[in-house]
């Protein structure tokens, strides 16, 4: 059983395909998998959100759990307050956590935003689940200027609460990269500590999710429980990325 908590640089940067990547090459492997997004935002009800973007990519073998859904685009502390709504403490998503645990392999919990968006009004992060869960987080940045910086605040944030970064995945790899790009991926390592643990092609969230299923682990490093040999991207396309 391992739990593994999927955080991002900030919003759009490639969670939740990154979390279908992880999930797909899980399930692939054998092992029974579930994904937890606790907060979703900015989805009304009845609306595919993000875990079904992850069983659309990974497959149905894929059990999923949403355990609050907020209508507005907005971090969860403040969309449920404005939807005069319940927030969501760190004790029940782990509680939630750990009932599928015992049933999964690997359980994948994706967060909303970056690693310390609010959750409710006491300023609870997705931070304080990874800690009460004592999970590693794996952090998924984009490859462009500017990512150096919020990588490196990410791994000081995890740090600074004792947590371990399993890796950085660059949630967006394009086809033809720039200087930033190939710079920013040999310094990516340097500043969040941790290794580079994955490189997703850009569009693979567009992907048809059969072939989607048969490459996610080429993008994956083994630690993560795929094949990447830290090269260039084994698959890219011409789609535009998708997924936050």
């Amino acid at each position: 059983m391992t739990v593994l908590v999927v955080t991002g640089t900030g919003t759009g940067v490639g969670k939740t395909v990154a979390t279908a990547a992880l999930a797909a090459a899980a399930v692939r492997a054998g092992r029974s998998t579930a994904v937890v997004k606790p907060a979703q935002t900015g989805v009304a009800p009845g609306e595919a959100g993000d875990v079904a973007e992850v069983v659309r990519l990974a497959g149905d073998a894929v059990e999923t759990a949403e355990l609050a859904r907020y209508p507005e685009p907005l971090a969860p502390a403040t969309a449920a307050r404005r939807a005069g709504m319940a927030t969501l403490p760190p004790a029940r998503v782990a509680a939630a956590v750990r009932e599928l645990a015992g049933r999964h392999d690997l359980v994948l919990v994706e967060g909303a935003g970056g690693l310390l968006v609010r959750f409710d009004e006491e300023g609870t992060t997705l931070a304080d689940t990874a800690r009460l869960l004592s999970a590693p987080v794996v952090v998924v940045a984009n490859a462009a200027l500017g990512t150096l910086n919020a990588t490196a605040l990410t791994a000081e944030a995890l740090r600074a609460r004792g947590l371990d970064c399993a890796g950085v995945v660059v949630g967006a790899w394009p086809a033809a990269p720039g200087l930033d790009h190939r710079c920013n991926l040999e310094d990516l390592p340097v500043v969040a500590g941790a290794p580079l643990a994955g490189l997703l092609p850009q569009g693979a969230g567009g992907m048809a999710p059969e072939a989607f299923r048969a490459s996610a682990a080429g993008w994956l490093a083994p630690s993560l429980g795929g094949t990447w040999d830290g090269g260039p991207c084994a698959q890219t396309t011409g789609a535009t990325a998708a997924g936050g």
